[in-house]
């Protein structure tokens, strides 16, 4: 199975479905000759030319409106947001249109939208540039938020969300672009709202989705040389939320922390909480805990950047104070 970058994976993906189907076709600032501001579209405007690969003005509420419209008539359009800071002024498209349309005609008409854009903290772009939106748009009834943190899942979860008649925000992460993973060939889909067991454990389970994903797996490595095993659950999307795969871990480890580069109050790791408390209350041996973000604006210093962000260390921290004193050090 071959190794390729998260962009890599992406890239594949998009090209495989416009060359399966015609009415396939993307839009975005910055997509066509230039190649994205990420490179995921990198040569596409010389293959599929400028019908299908649209370079568009610097207006995300009319790159959404003309997708959900294009949507609406019967073509499958992906849009790419730049970075999800840039979402919010296209807020009222996307939750009161996209996300609505099938309901509001009585499923006569679907939205088969796709929304790419990356999220994320870590690389010093300031309290405007390095947010995570994720949940805002989770909340939402009728909209599929998908979070991959793999390559593999990056590839698999974009052909499926392409495919589907839902309007889908696809949420990437700047931090994952050049991460390197086994990715099958071929004919290879991911379904949405499946978590993943990313990896085994016995004595707590990790709860993670996006980058963090990496991250608790990193803790987990660290946390098993000291005899504790770590599972690690991979939510893949927060809208549907896997709620029996998390269930099932916390059942059988009786343990859990959640790991979220969000803010903590109101957040995502507030909902994965509240629902392991519902589904596996009986079950758990110590309360749910989290790790989160600060409730700050990202600083720009990187030394702040860095406190104010999850790092493997607090997780590791997190998770000793969870389990028995036995475990714990000192």
């Amino acid at each position: 199975m071959p190794e390729i970058t998260y962009r890599e994976a992406l890239h594949q993906a998009l090209r495989e479905e416009m060359l399966r189907d015609d009415a396939v076709f993307l839009m975005g600032e910055d997509i066509g000759r230039f190649g994205g501001a990420y490179k995921v579209t990198a040569g596409f405007y010389e293959e599929f030319g400028p019908r299908r690969v649209k370079d568009t003005p610097i207006s995300e509420e009319a790159i959404i409106g003309a997708g959900i419209g294009a949507a609406m008539v019967g073509l499958r359009p992906v849009v790419e947001i730049m970075t999800i800071n840039f979402i919010l002024v296209a807020i009222d498209q996307i939750i009161n249109n996209a996300a609505k349309i099938s309901y509001m005609f009585g499923g006569q008409d679907c939205v088969p939208l796709v929304i790419r854009t990356p999220q994320g903290a870590g690389h010093q772009l300031a309290a405007q540039h390095s947010q995570n939106f994720d949940v805002f748009f989770a909340y939402v009834p009728g909209l599929y938020v998908a979070c991959p943190a793999t390559p593999a899942d990056a590839k698999g979860m974009l052909k499926t969300a392409i495919r589907g008649n839902n309007p889908v925000l696809f949420i990437e992460n700047l931090g994952l672009y050049n991460t390197v993973g086994p990715v099958p060939e071929g004919e290879y889909l991911v379904p949405l709202g499946k978590a993943r067991v990313a990896r085994d454990g016995r004595d707590l389970t990790i709860v993670a989705h996006s980058r963090m994903v990496r991250m608790a797996l990193e803790a987990a490595e660290v946390l098993a040389k000291e005899g504790i095993e770590a599972e690690v659950i991979d939510l893949r999307s927060l809208r549907p939320l896997d709620t029996e795969t998390l269930a099932a871990s916390v059942r059988k480890t009786n343990r859990a922390l959640v790991v979220d580069e969000g803010w903590r109050l109101f957040g995502a790791s507030a909902e994965v909480a509240a629902t392991i408390q519902e589904a596996a209350f009986d079950y758990l041996d110590a309360p749910v805990a989290r790790v989160t973000a600060a409730a700050v604006p990202m600083p720009y210093s990187k030394p702040l950047e860095t406190a104010a962000l999850p790092q493997v260390s607090s997780v590791v921290e997190a998770a000793r104070a969870l389990l028995p004193r036995r475990f714990r050090r000192g």
